[in-house]
């Protein structure tokens, strides 16, 4: 079993690996592991131990922001309280109109209990899941998660600019798109000067990396 020099390596390690597993670079790992450990175990090798992994696992991880994450927890908390006292009302209320075979009041209470539910289920799911990133820690290299990326349409000469989130927190509003958008997709991995293409319906949309920064 290989030893490292301390608990903030291995988390360093952790967060560069699940973000080049999810945007497809897997090209760097080995690299990404010599740089962060420090191995002492001389029959070890510290890539082919980490590459043997069940990576498939991280792609169920969704990196949030702090507020992001805290947004999630509060409204899965009203869920829960707020959310399920107003159905069991419902229901409770439903039940007290006779014939529960011919009540429709009490069909759609309990049609809406079950939305409810699964709502509950996939955000304890996501929360459960969730990874916090620091956008202090982010690589500018490349496109990542967090990362504000300045693009420019080379047909039409414009710039914009987009910071990368998950699906949770993308507002088009703010700029915020989320990373399986097909803009998200396109740019994610790409480093500055890299052209990202999009498919469109009136042909591939082309557009070049300008900058990369922290969002």
């Amino acid at each position: 079993m290989p030893y490292f020099s301390n608990g903030n390596q291995f988390n360093s390690l952790t967060n560069s690996l699940l973000l080049s597993y999810d945007v497809g670079d897997v090209s760097v790992i080995p690299t990404i592991i010599h740089q962060h450990f420090n191995w002492v175990s001389p029959w070890v090798d510290p890539v082919n131990f980490f590459c043997n992994q069940n990576l498939a696992a991280m792609s169920d991880i969704t990196y949030l922001t702090k507020e992001g994450y805290d947004k999630l927890r509060n409204e899965l908390n009203e869920l829960k309280t707020k959310g399920r006292t107003e159905i069991a009302a419902a229901i409770q209320k439903a039940r007290e109109l006779g014939d529960l075979s011919e009540n429709a009041e009490y069909d759609a209470a309990k049609d809406a209990q079950g939305l409810l539910e699964m709502k509950i289920a996939k955000l304890e799911n996501t929360v459960a899941t969730a990874r916090v990133l620091d956008d202090s820690d982010i690589d500018t290299s490349k496109a990542y998660i967090l990362s504000t990326v300045r693009l420019k349409n080379l047909k039409l000469k414009k710039e914009f600019s987009y910071t990368l989130v998950s699906e949770e927190e993308a507002d088009l509003k703010k700029g915020r798109i989320s990373i399986k958008s097909p803009v998200g997709k396109a740019v994610l991995g790409k480093a500055v000067g890299d052209i990202a293409e999009i498919d469109a319906p009136g042909g591939k949309m082309k557009f070049e990396i300008m900058e990369i920064t922290r969002g």
